[in-house]
């Protein structure tokens, strides 16, 4: 069973959320090429430069993904 995840998130806690979800070797890629809306049209990547807070990513990836309540 999944991690539950209740903290303020982290740039490496981001990155290991993402690596647990989505297929092995591929966060990086999708990362760099999925555009969110909740991000303002941009890619996780343009939304960690821009400096927008990593639990903001998180809960976009997460509703992009489709992921369970108990990984939000």
């Amino acid at each position: 069973m999944g991690r539950v995840y209740r903290c303020p998130v982290r740039e490496v806690e981001l990155w290991e959320r993402m690596n647990e979800v989505l297929p092995a070797g591929y966060a990086a890629t999708w990362a760099g090429s999925v555009v969110l809306e909740e991000l303002g049209s941009r890619t996780v990547r343009e939304a960690l430069e821009a400096g927008i807070p990593c639990k903001r990513i998180w809960r976009a990836v997460w509703k992009q993904l489709e992921l369970p309540a108990n990984l939000q």
